[in-house]
């Protein structure tokens, strides 16, 4: 018995010491860039929330899990904006939130990490990975990283004149 209570109080502490940081709006962006007749749309999404364990010394024991508002879809165009949440596209309604999980964290090169992990947008899961960067700013970090994903891998935009490939750019500050 006092290895089953000695165990939990080790791994209560180990938790513990791990800095846990939460999205905040101010600083924080997910931008993406999408090819719509050969003309670049720029978009935005906002209303971050989750939690983020991260340790810059050691990487491979930080975890994300942070989602954002799919309802906050905003290209300047409010009748696109409306379209986009409709179910071609978002589907906000029964998926108002987008989500990104990490399975793994690596140390990368120059200073970078390297996320390992899923992407859910409309109940669909697929696996995504991209290098980042973690930057110290008042009690919390400001991560930034870009990937290229396949608009079609969660069933947006069925047969639209947009292209399939886009670009997302991440700007997380995450506090104490």
């Amino acid at each position: 018995m006092k290895n089953i209570i000695g165990l939990i109080v080790v791994l209560l502490i180990a938790k513990v010491s791990l800095p846990q940081y939460k999205p905040v709006g101010q600083g924080s962006s997910l931008k993406f860039t999408i090819k719509n007749l050969g003309f670049s749309v720029d978009g935005s999404f906002s209303g971050f929330e989750g939690n983020i364990n991260f340790d810059p010394q050691n990487p491979a024991g930080s975890n994300f899990d942070v989602t954002v508002d799919a309802a906050t879809v905003n290209t300047d165009n409010s009748l696109r904006d409306e379209h986009l949440k409709g179910d071609t596209y978002f589907d906000v309604k029964n998926n108002p939130r987008i989500r990104m999980a990490s399975n793994k964290i690596t140390a990368g090169k120059n200073g970078t990490c390297i996320f390992n992990g899923t992407l859910t947008i409309k109940g669909k899961t697929r696996p995504v990975s991209f290098p980042f960067t973690a930057s110290p700013v008042d009690d919390g970090f400001l991560f930034k990283g870009s990937f290229k994903m396949n608009r079609r891998d969660f069933d947006i935009g069925g047969t639209s004149t947009i292209s399939n490939e886009l670009e997302v750019n991440l700007n997380i500050v995450a506090k104490k």
